[in-house]
């Protein structure tokens, strides 16, 4: 199964008052195992950049001037999700709302609502009336997160893949392994990964007269013990 984690960030809250994308960051997880394939691009809104939204982002008029418009780039990020991965979102509906609108403008397909799962929903599901954000949600897990001192895509895609991993059971569905790919925008996905049978069986640490006092426990248990059935 593929999912991509993803995050953008925003001039500010509404695409229909003029709002625009200046940043998406996005990380691929096959069977919720990181590939370290990601997608990373900075955006000209093609607006001044609020200065509220500065001081979250840190992105300022003079650096987004040089850097495409969404036009340039909805392809390929469309490319790089594919047509049918679950998008890993936190807060989903914010994210939904400006990508649907950037691709709209630009005559490019629209992403379906259901294809995104929302981790914010995850967690207020699985503790009810605790803090939900992605800041609360990492000292929840004890995930590092001290270089977010502002907001940035690709980095909150990363911490949220760890926060996601959390929240569906913890970090054992992934170990936090890769599969040696690069972490280029493009390329097809690597086959799935599958754990091989040991070329030679382990050997049992059992000592002989454990095994012998085993079986007199076993024994002593009645005829038909569920170790026999």
């Amino acid at each position: 199964m593929r999912e991509i984690v993803l995050d953008t960030e925003t001039t500010g809250f509404e695409p229909g008052s003029g709002d625009r994308i200046v940043e998406i960051g996005a990380v691929e997880l096959l069977n919720h195992m990181p590939t370290g394939r990601h997608y990373h691009q900075y955006i000209n809104p093609e607006r001044p950049m609020p200065e509220d939204a500065f001081k979250v982002h840190g992105l300022g008029d003079d650096f987004l001037r040089d850097k495409p418009v969404f036009a340039k780039i909805g392809q390929e990020f469309l490319d790089f999700i594919g047509e049918d991965s679950v998008l890993v979102i936190h807060n989903a509906s914010f994210d939904m709302k400006f990508l649907n609108a950037e691709l709209g403008w630009v005559n490019l397909p629209l992403i379906p609502m259901e294809r995104s799962l929302d981790t914010l929903m995850i967690a207020r599901r699985k503790f009810p009336g605790s803090p939900a954000s992605l800041d609360a949600l990492c000292r929840r897990f004890g995930i590092d997160n001290a270089a977010r001192t502002l907001h940035g895509a690709l980095l909150d895609s990363e911490i949220l893949a760890e926060v996601y991993l959390e929240l569906i059971g913890g970090r054992q569905p992934g170990f936090g392994l890769d599969l040696g790919n690069s972490g280029s925008t493009t390329g097809a996905a690597q086959p799935e990964w599958r754990p091989q049978p040991r070329p030679r069986p382990l050997q049992p640490k059992l000592t002989e007269e454990e095994s012998l006092a085993h079986e007199k426990f076993v024994k002593a248990l009645g005829e038909n013990p569920i170790w026999y059935r």
